[in-house]
């Protein structure tokens, strides 16, 4: 149940980094959104610049310079408009998967794995106490009711450590339900971005 618990411990925390990189790839934004977070204590937090978002700004821009009149100035409106429809998509992915992936990562990383460690440390102390105790009993400089207090300590957090590893490691249908809201989102984040694009794709073969 260590191994276990600790490739669980392992997997919580590494899913948690990895997934923020995967919504937003940019590291000195995400750096820079970290940062606004911290400082904003509560307030309107700042988005995360999605790079559709961006690059469709700038579609929108030299579109409008061209002129509503010019085909390719039209053309790159169009553009530009799709491309900010993915992003606010992206939005809509990026809170999907706090909310429904991350954050629960994050609740059992804080509190279930929190509480296994911490009886599993108490167990390792007391482990080594019964030990030590033992010893000297052997060398008669301790009491026979020191070294049974020592070992109900003992058998006291195996005990708790024991349940609290079994019950995190129980855990497996309700990550793997996460997983499958995190599947649910990204599958439709991807049919969204498609039918965006193959609209955008028909206005252009049109032009």
């Amino acid at each position: 149940m260590e191994k276990k618990t600790d490739a669980t411990a392992d997997l919580v925390d590494d899913l948690q980094a990895k997934t923020k990189e995967f919504l937003q790839p940019n590291p000195a934004a995400r750096a820079k959104m970290a940062a606004l977070k911290l400082s904003s204590s509560g307030q309107a937090k700042s988005q995360y610049p999605q790079t559709e978002g961006i690059l469709g700004a700038a579609m929108v821009n030299h579109g409008r310079k061209l002129g509503d009149e010019n085909s390719l100035g039209q053309a790159l409106i169009e553009a530009g408009d799709s491309l900010k429809q993915i992003a606010d998509v992206k939005y809509s992915l990026d809170n999907n998967v706090k909310q429904n992936f991350l954050d629960p990562l994050n609740h059992l990383q804080n509190n279930d794995l929190k509480e296994v460690m911490h009886h599993r440390k108490k167990l390792s102390n007391r482990r080594l106490d019964f030990d030590g105790k033992r010893r000297k009993q052997a060398k008669g400089g301790i009491s026979d009711e020191e070294v049974r207090m020592a070992q109900e300590k003992f058998k006291e957090s195996l005990h708790n450590a024991s349940t609290s590893m079994y019950h995190l490691l129980e855990n497996d249908v309700e990550l793997i339900s996460q997983l499958c809201v995190f599947s649910e989102s990204l599958a439709q984040y991807y049919q969204s971005c498609a039918d965006i694009m193959q609209d955008l794709t028909n206005k252009l073969y049109e032009k």
